[in-house]
């Protein structure tokens, strides 16, 4: 293995940090994954400086992945303390999500970077467009799905997160405030599905990306542990500075402004990828 020059390795260093603290800050105002924001940084600051290949894109989902779990957990464990998780649903739901995750590792595993920056973006651009398009209240059933249907979605919600790196605010969140549950409980509890999702995807990204070629220096299949620890350290620290300034700032103008974010990253990665 090649060792990094220094100002390379310190550029990297700065993308990590960087990424680690916008991540964290998104995560806390949001509820979505903080994956909106290290999947494109650490995609680009590995094609920036040159490391890796064509593996880059599956690196930085990977790695965004094991950051979650760190992330979710503490989440979890702060919303369970003000009584907002729907534990119910976190308990009928949580086993199809973290097999999805798992299904959406295998498939990512099995696809290109060009086709697996397809999906990310296309996903980008369905929460860009919940954030920007549709309001916070907006419902389009009285309540949660149950049966097969629970299954399959719960799974699905699994499947598209773990392919783009984000916990399980982006879909689960989406899905139960459509189904009229309030936007404070269906962020605490889709913190839970982010855990498993996290979790079940980690292990896959590095069992199926074992071995793989084109790959940045110090990855475990497709997980860079450097970077998985410092922004997954970061993410958990900030996370909470983050949920208090959404209580102070205009929500309606942040959502509106991130999803402009969000619409030009997804574009970008796609271009940078294709």
């Amino acid at each position: 293995m090649t060792a990094l020059p220094l100002n390379e390795l310190i550029l990297l260093g700065v993308a990590v940090l960087a990424a680690g603290l916008v991540g964290g800050l998104i995560a806390g105002l949001f509820g979505v994954g903080g994956g909106t924001v290290l999947v494109p940084a650490l995609f680009y600051a590995f094609s920036v400086l040159g490391l890796g290949g064509e593996s880059n894109l599956h690196v930085a989902i990977g790695t965004s992945l094991l950051t979650i779990v760190a992330t979710s957990w503490r989440s979890l464990g702060a919303h369970r303390a003000h009584g907002a998780v729907d534990e119910a649903v976190l308990r009928t739901w949580t086993p199809w999500v973290g097999v999805g995750a798992l299904v959406g590792a295998a498939v990512a595993g099995l696809t290109s970077m060009e086709g697996l920056a397809i999906v990310y973006g296309v996903c980008l651009v369905v929460v860009a467009a919940q954030m920007g398009l549709l309001p916070e209240r907006i419902t389009l059933r009285p309540d949660l799905p149950t049966g097969a249907t629970r299954r399959w979605t719960g799974g699905l919600i699994g499947l598209l997160s773990a392919m783009m790196g984000v916990g399980g605010g982006s879909f689960g969140g989406m899905l139960m405030t459509l189904c009229g549950r309030p936007i404070h409980q269906a962020v605490a509890t889709a913190s839970g599905f982010g855990l498993a999702i996290g979790a079940a995807a980690t292990v896959g990204f590095i069992g199926f990306g074992w071995g793989a070629e084109g790959r940045p220096p110090l990855s475990l299949g497709y997980v860079n542990v450097p970077a998985a620890f410092v922004m997954g350290l970061l993410t958990t620290l900030v996370a909470p500075f983050g949920a208090r300034m959404a209580h102070r700032l205009d929500r309606k103008v942040l959502r509106r402004a991130f999803a402009v974010y969000l619409l030009v990253t997804a574009i970008s990665v796609m271009v940078k990828a294709l």
